[in-house]
């Protein structure tokens, strides 16, 4: 497969089962062979996506100083400010050539998981940036919930059998910047190969080239996304869940031309995470004689502590 197929969420929402059971297929299809889809008729409007855009870069412009007086170390990055090159990809020494920011789940004060994860940081210079991060965050999570139920109805599992398990889970909502390029890297991209960590990511800010995913042959090959469409692919949590049937695949934000060096790339991932007691034991109906059971068990919190150890944000 060397193009990134495009499938549209209308269809699963809609009342006619024929176009429903076409859009699981067509889903289902990807992520067994590249892991990548382009989805159309997600729940983020062109108003709201047009103001994220506006307040992110509003962000990244403040100046540096300020900026770090909203990086807290002590909580691996997890909330608020990480600074340009302070993450690399498993097995790189060679930071990511980034900044970036990090919304995390609105629990009320009450919740259980209200000590179980860091507050949300608030940018007192710039209000709108967490109002409508806030908004973004809630629309992208809605979005990923029903492509989830899709793949639930593929692996044949209940509908909502990732209801429970998202409901107050711990993603996080992503803006980066990718800064003009002042000097020739010395082996630094601006976002090394990887495979995420999570359930789903679902990414805003693939209409240009520089996202690139590694096809099952090794061959890298451009993800760009239409203008109304986000790009969502599995990560290394479903990955483990269906015992690699749907598959994590690699990839990577390359460098631009030496001419478009001066530009700035942002881009706007949303990592799908469940809440950290969900577990992530390889599914019954997915072992067979033919596929064995390839992961331990272990469950999400476990697991994303053991990865964000690895990408150097936790000590």
């Amino acid at each position: 497969m060397n193009t990134i197929p495009s499938v549209n969420l209308a269809d699963f929402l809609s009342e006619d089962p024929v176009r429903k059971e076409k859009f699981i297929n067509e889903i289902a299809n990807a992520y067994e062979t590249i892991g990548f889809v382009a989805l159309k008729g997600h729940f983020l409007d062109d108003a709201l996506v047009e103001e994220l855009y506006a307040s992110v870069e509003d962000f990244f412009n403040l100046p540096i100083e300020v900026k770090e007086k909203y990086e807290i170390p002590e909580i691996g990055g997890q909330r608020g400010y990480v600074s340009f090159g302070k993450e690399s990809a498993k097995g790189r020494k060679e930071g990511d050539l980034k900044e970036f920011w990090h919304f995390g789940q609105y629990v009320s004060p009450d919740s259980k998981y209200a000590k179980e994860y860091p507050q949300n940081v608030t940018v007192t210079e710039l209000p709108n940036f967490n109002e409508v991060g806030k908004k973004a965050y809630q629309m992208l999570e809605k979005t990923a919930k029903y492509v989830l139920r899709s793949l639930a109805v593929h692996l044949n599992l209940e509908e909502t059998y990732f209801d429970e398990f998202i409901k107050n889970g711990n993603s996080i909502l992503r803006p980066i910047h990718y800064p003009p390029i002042q000097a020739e890297p010395k082996g630094a991209e601006r976002a090394a190969a990887h495979g995420d960590i999570n359930l789903i990511t679902l990414l805003m800010g693939a209409q240009g080239k520089g996202l690139q995913v590694q096809n099952r042959h090794g061959d890298w090959i451009d993800a760009i996304a239409k203008p109304d469409e986000i790009m969502i692919n599995v990560g290394d949590m479903l990955s483990r869940l269906s015992n690699n049937k749907l598959k994590s695949t690699i990839h990577r934000v390359t460098n631009p031309p030496q001419e478009l060096w001066g530009t700035s790339r942002y881009s706007i991932p949303f990592f799908m995470h469940p809440v950290s007691s969900m577990k992530l034991d390889v599914l019954e109906n997915c072992i067979d004689e033919n596929n064995p059971k390839q992961f331990e068990n272990i469950t999400s919190g476990e697991f994303l502590n053991q990865r964000l150890r690895e990408l150097g944000l936790k000590k």
